[in-house]
C-alpha cells in the first residue's frame, strides 16, 4: 500500500458494536497467540494513508480515556487528527511517555521505543502500545519468536522495518514486566509481538 497524504472523510465501522467486538477479540488473539497473522473486516472510507486494520484498531480501541501519539507523518495532514477525534474522541498527545496508544505510519520510520511509556514496575500496564504499519507480513526478513503463547517457535516474515529491530526488541524484552507491546499492521492483517516475545534474526 502507498503510503501517501491523507484525505479524510466520515465512515466507521460498519456495525460499530459487533464490528468493534470482533476487532477487539481478533487484537487478544494476537497478543496471547505472538507472530499469527489475524485477519480484520476491512473499514470503508477512512484517511487514505491508514491501513485498513489500523482504522479497525483506532475505531475499536480509541476512546476519550486513550491518549494517542501520532508520527510526523500523519501529524502532518490535519485530516488524521480530525479523523481520529471525531471517529474515537481520543485525546491527541505531542508526547509519546503520555500515550496508551501510539500511530506509526511505517514500520522503517519507527521511533525509539524510550519515546514512548514502559509502565512502572507497580503498573507495567501503564505502558504504549505501537500501532505499527508494514510493508509485509510474508514476505521480509524471517524472525524467529519464542516465548508465551507459543508453541516452540514460529517464523514471523515482516517487511520495512528498521535494520536494528531485532536489538530493540530484545531490549524491550529485558525490561519485562516493563516494555512497550506492538501491533504490526498490514491491509486488513495484524500481528501482535508483545513485550514478552523473544525475537531473533534467523540463523542468529
Amino acid at each position: 500500500m502507498t503510503l501517501h497524504a491523507c484525505l479524510v472523510s466520515g465512515a466507521g465501522l460498519p456495525d460499530p458494536v459487533l464490528s468493534s467486538q470482533s476487532v477487539f477479540r481478533s487484537v487478544m488473539n494476537a497478543l496471547a497467540r505472538p507472530g499469527s497473522i489475524q485477519t480484520i473486516s476491512a473499514v470503508a472510507d477512512v484517511p487514505s494513508c491508514l491501513m485498513p486494520v489500523t482504522a479497525a484498531v483506532a475505531l475499536s480501541l480509541f476512546d476519550h480515556d486513550t491518549p494517542v501519539w501520532i508520527d510526523d507523518h500523519f501529524n502532518a495532514d490535519p485530516a488524521v487528527a480530525a479523523w481520529l477525534r471525531f471517529q474515537s474522541d481520543a485525546p491527541l498527545v505531542v508526547d509519546g511517555s503520555r500515550a496508551s496508544f501510539a500511530l506509526i505510519h511505517s514500520g522503517s520510520a519507527l521511533p525509539d521505543f524510550e519515546t514512548f511509556a514502559a509502565g512502572t514496575p507497580e503498573y507495567p500496564d501503564r505502558s504504549t502500545t505501537l500501532v505499527v504499519q508494514v510493508d509485509t507480513l510474508i514476505e521480509g526478513p524471517e524472525l524467529i519468536l519464542r516465548g508465551p503463547g507459543i508453541k516452540g517457535t514460529v517464523s514471523l516474515r515482516a517487511g520495512g522495518l528498521p535494520s536494528d529491530f531485532v536489538g530493540r526488541m530484545q531490549a524491550n524484552r529485558a525490561l519485562f514486566p516493563r516494555g512497550v507491546d506492538l501491533l504490526l499492521t498490514c491491509g486488513a492483517e495484524l500481528v501482535a509481538l508483545p513485550r514478552s516475545t523473544h525475537v531473533t534474526a534467523k540463523g542468529a
